[in-house]
């Protein structure tokens, strides 16, 4: 008898790990199939076009990402209380990209922590979306989660969003793999930052697709902003040019790149 519950717990086990095995070799790998880039209007900014696929799926995706370094360019956040879209407000200062910025109330006012040239535009909140903080102080561009956020921290610029896609360079897990969308982010490589969209993903697939080695992205941390509707990206060319996305509704604020 206690031969048969051993033999039959093994074979149990021996059957989980073989699925999970089975699990792990389908899980998506998304590679980079094509690619452009081009010099923006600012000194470090390049705007990148990025195609990629799962070949296990045959799903496909486009990345359009403005990146640049933060010792030549900064972060801003631009507060939109009139309701004027991206490019409308990007084409009336010295932006050089931006996109859609964090998430708002049905009253359009803005929902979670924004501060912008150390003015604090708008609280902390606490929930389980609203996962993280991207700061800017000085050269120092970083994406916190809100338990790494001193509490009387004053950086430069801050906007809090969510939810997390990458951690230490690796897809964040339980994201929402059923809703499509087209997103927005920001994220951070050792050197770099970018603020990105995507055509339609789950989050899930974002993540995936931000965190794949096979799409040399190269992203530490990635921060998600609000999607859907709201996503919007703007740049403009170092050719005096302008490659624009067109968000869907207003959004109460931007976050934009302007040079130092």
């Amino acid at each position: 008898m206690l031969v048969k519950r051993f033999m039959s717990r093994k074979l149990l086990t021996s059957l989980s790990l073989l699925l999970l095995s089975g699990l792990t070799g389908v899980q998506a790998d998304w590679v980079r199939r094509d690619s452009q880039s081009e010099p923006a209007a600012a000194a470090s900014v390049v705007h990148e076009h990025v195609e990629v696929a799962d070949e296990s799926s045959g799903a496909d995706a486009t990345l359009d990402l403005a990146r640049f370094t933060p010792k030549t360019c900064r972060l801003r956040v631009v507060d939109n209380p009139d309701g004027s879209t991206l490019s409308q407000t990007m084409s009336g200062g010295n932006w050089v990209a931006g996109v859609n910025g964090g998430y708002f109330t049905e009253e359009f006012t803005p929902l979670g922590l924004r501060i912008d040239n150390r003015n604090n535009l708008s609280p902390l909140v606490r929930g389980k979306l609203m996962s993280g903080v991207i700061t800017a102080s000085g050269s120092v561009v970083r994406i916190l989660r809100l338990n790494e956020f001193p509490k009387n921290s004053r950086p430069d610029m801050a906007i809090q969003c969510g939810p997390f896609l990458v951690d230490h360079a690796r897809a964040v897990p339980g994201l929402n793999a059923s809703k499509p969308a087209r997103r927005t982010f920001v994220a951070t490589t050792g050197s770099e930052v970018m603020l990105g969209f995507c055509s339609s993903v789950s989050l899930a697939e974002l993540s995936s697709i931000l965190a794949s080695r096979s799409a040399g992205l190269k992203i530490q941390r990635a921060l998600n902003l609000d999607g859907g509707s709201s996503s919007a990206f703007w740049v403009k060319l170092q050719n005096g040019s302008v490659f624009s996305i067109s968000g869907r509704k207003p959004v109460r604020d931007f976050v934009a790149i302007v040079p130092r």
